[in-house]
């Protein structure tokens, strides 16, 4: 049995946390195709030209995270004292950095208001700043759950996974059924069967695959990957298209699980190269610089893709070429650099609240400390779907709900606070909100 990471850091999930972080910020930074007339800001995606499909089966990396998450919640749920602090501890780390990416942005949307940015690059802007906190929301509400699907991965091994795809299957039969809402359940299947993967590897058989092995898991799948996009209503693309009538990914298909397969046992397969490489010296010293600032990255690159663009398109006139026009591949490391320069400027302000994370220890107990997650993940939700939008427009139409609930749960993961004081401070801040809304009207 693989126990990988118990006398130190396992340094294939390193790689494989670097790896998938820096696909995430290069994809987004590369599949913008921008322009800007007429107040009107155009956006486009590089990856739908015909063809390009291809590239997302290995550029789509979400699964590729919450598989390393996974080993990651494992390992270090194993160390801690107790469940209650080991969810305290992570529902901080979570969500420490996410606060100031919130107070910049609360205030953003108005300052640009104020220096004249028309209203549709302001939307878009005020979207893309928030859209992808629909991951830590999900991934608050995996570590919620990590403790019981820890146990029931000691009980019941592989099992658990397999019931979670074929609960995800049931749930895309539905989906393609005329019940399309019901698809959203996946984004708990799914992305738990593949969470419940990385127990595997840190517990279990895949820490320890021969390369033979790993090769016909990876060809398992992303065979069946291949045969439910070829006889199935599955698009061939792993990410969403403009204007496709399915996505993949949102909600995520049980597709994307059996893409999870295919990719964890190829890059299985060649775990010995994967570690010799990381084991270089400055490799090494790489990934012990970005490790404590995966989710910094994660948060401001998009925003550093805004800056580079609203200077560039908006203020320079600038348009994205022909995707895989000479043009565009001589323009792409230009673009990718500016957007990099920017985003090591926003590490330098933002990226301590990460690294400098610490305080006393949580004394909240469990079922505060659920509710705290639950605040924490419905408030990353909210703001994910509405995004930024001028305060200008109305408080209680904004994001400040959505602000203060997520706020409210980080709060309540600290201190314990009795039963009857939570009720009333939680209904005082509903009645606050309610005050706020009619005194807008």
């Amino acid at each position: 049995m693989h126990t990988s990471g118990k006398q130190g850091r396992d340094r294939f999930l390193d790689i494989v946390r670097a790896v998938a972080i820096l696909a995430v910020v290069v994809q987004h930074w590369g599949m913008p195709v921008l322009s800007y007339a007429d107040g009107k800001l155009s956006t486009g995606n590089a990856l739908a030209t015909p063809g390009w499909w291809v590239v997302t089966w290995l550029s789509q990396v979400m699964p590729l995270v919450f598989f390393a998450g996974g080993a990651a919640n494992l390992i270090s749920l194993s160390r801690a004292e107790s469940s209650r602090s080991w969810l305290a501890a992570r529902l901080k780390r979570l969500m420490i950095p996410v606060l100031p990416l919130v107070a910049v942005w609360l205030f953003v949307p108005d300052i640009l208001r104020g220096m004249g940015i028309p209203e549709q690059p302001l939307q878009v802007g005020g979207a893309i700043a928030a859209q992808l906190l629909w991951f830590l929301a999900v991934y608050v509400l995996t570590v919620l759950l990590t403790p019981m699907l820890a146990a029931a991965h000691r009980r019941w091994g592989l099992k658990v996974p397999i019931v979670m795809l074929a609960a995800a299957v049931l749930v895309d039969v539905a989906r393609f059924n005329d019940l399309g809402l019901i698809g959203f359940a996946n984004a708990v299947f799914v992305w738990m069967a593949v969470h419940q993967l990385g127990f595997h590897y840190t517990q279990g058989r895949l820490g320890s695959l021969s390369r033979n092995a790993a090769l016909g898991m990876a060809s398992i799948g992303f065979g069946i990957t291949a045969l439910m996009v070829a006889f199935g209503p599955y698009p061939a693309s792993m990410i969403g298209m403009p204007g496709a009538p399915v996505s993949n990914m949102s909600p995520p298909t049980v597709l994307l699980a059996f893409l999870a397969i295919g990719q964890i046992g190829l890059l299985l397969a060649f775990k010995p190269q994967l570690n010799a490489f990381a084991a270089r010296p400055n490799l090494d010293a790489a990934l012990k610089w970005i490790g404590p600032r995966f989710m910094s990255v994660y948060l401001w690159h998009m925003p550093a893709l805004i800056v580079v663009s609203g200077i560039a398109v908006y203020g320079l006139g600038y348009e994205t070429p022909e995707p895989g026009s000479v043009l565009w591949l001589t323009m792409l490391p230009a673009w990718l650099g500016a957007c990099g320069m920017v985003l090591l400027g926003l590490l330098r302000l933002f990226a301590r609240f990460e690294t400098q994370a610490s305080g006393p220890a949580s004394t909240a107990q469990t079922p505060q400390l659920v509710l705290a997650g639950l605040a924490i993940a419905g408030g990353l939700l909210g703001l994910a779907a509405h995004g930024f939008a001028p305060l200008s427009d109305g408080i209680a139409q904004g994001p400040v709900p959505w602000v203060a609930l997520a706020t409210g749960g980080f709060l309540l993961a600290g201190k314990q606070i009795p039963v009857t004081d939570l009720g009333a401070r939680l209904l005082g801040r509903a009645v606050s909100v309610t005050e706020v809304a009619q005194l807008k009207r």
